[in-house]
């Protein structure tokens, strides 16, 4: 599979279609209107920089015994010299400068041998896209949800092609968490399912398959709930949000706390997940209180380390100030 779309370019979908572009194929994203493309050229950009950032530390990393680098843009570390890193450098380049940008959906979807589908993560959303590309796709074009909550079933017959459709889900901060993961439906074709785990390897992901539909995958199922409880304790008043994370990462020996993560996330995310919960209207019920927790937040501009802000501050390189 070499042409690919990505529809959306938030932080997974800007991420997905870079580390495309940066493995060799043809990207397009397709996006609303202008103001969509606007907004996802700088995230292009600053992937771009990460990338370069990356490879230059990796570059530092060499011959080190225990280097720390990021998998998905070198493949063999332990073989690479300074200069073969340096050919990737411009293989960056090259990513950056070939990526496509599109707002007509027939223009988009022509000749696409792949779609990824990353926008919001509202079902109903994601349903009227795919009933709109319906006739625009090819026999043999695949069709793929990075959608992290819902189940493919929920979708597969929408675009008329249940056999050619499936969810492929990332973690973010692909270019270090290469982790791809696969769910099929009954119908999923084997053929369409092996094409993806292919693509996944071509693109230096690790693809893991779920063989049940399960909401969560594997990453999430153990993921959400940490970030449920956290929100719980913070919406509740139990602790602050830093000392919740303290918690965490001095009892578990953790990297990051839970609400580190939500910054990385974005909150428009997490904030689209609760509102649609029991209760979540209800500003008395814990459900409320989480859902006002992240309004206001969001209300402020402050959605996580994208924007320079969520629940921390970030310096132009999306590292958190102290």
């Amino acid at each position: 599979m070499k042409n690919i779309v990505i529809a959306g370019g938030g932080v997974l979908g800007s991420q997905i279609g870079f580390q495309s572009a940066y493995r060799g194929k043809n990207v397009t994203f397709w996006l609303r209107s202008e103001e969509s493309i606007g907004r996802a050229k700088p995230k292009i950009e600053k992937l771009y920089m990460t990338y370069l950032a990356e490879l230059d530390h990796a570059k530092a990393q060499i011959g080190k015994e225990n280097p720390d680098y990021a998998r998905a843009l070198i493949e063999d570390f332990a073989n690479i010299s300074p200069e073969e890193i340096d050919k990737l450098k411009e293989d960056v380049k090259k990513a950056y400068e070939s990526i496509k940008y599109e707002t007509d959906l027939a223009k988009a979807m022509e000749g696409a041998d792949f779609v990824i589908e990353a926008i919001a993560e509202v079902a109903d959303v994601k349903h009227d896209f795919f009933k709109k590309i319906k006739d625009l796709l090819g026999d043999d074009t695949i069709l793929a949800s990075n959608s992290s909550t819902m189940l493919p079933s929920t979708f597969k017959d929408d675009a008329g092609r249940p056999e050619n459709y499936l969810h492929f889900h990332f973690a973010n901060h692909i270019w270090r968490n290469n982790l791809a993961e696969i769910m099929v439906t009954p119908e999923t074709s084997d053929k369409v399912r092996e094409a993806v785990e292919v693509y996944a390897r071509e693109i230096t992901m690790i693809p893991v398959v779920i063989k049940k539909e399960r909401p969560g995958y594997l990453l999430n199922s153990l993921l959400v709930p940490l970030l449920s409880a956290a929100q719980e304790l913070v919406a509740g008043e139990y602790a602050s949000f830093e000392d919740v994370d303290m918690a965490w990462k001095v009892g578990a020996g953790a990297p990051r706390g839970p609400f580190e993560i939500l910054d990385i996330i974005g909150l428009m995310t997490p904030y689209n997940l609760a509102k649609y919960k029991e209760g979540a209207d209800d500003p008395s019920t814990m459900a409320g209180k989480i859902v006002k927790m992240l309004e206001e937040k969001i209300e402020a501009g402050k959605t996580g380390v994208a924007a320079g802000e969520g629940f921390y501050k970030y310096d132009e390189k999306g590292r958190k100030i102290k």
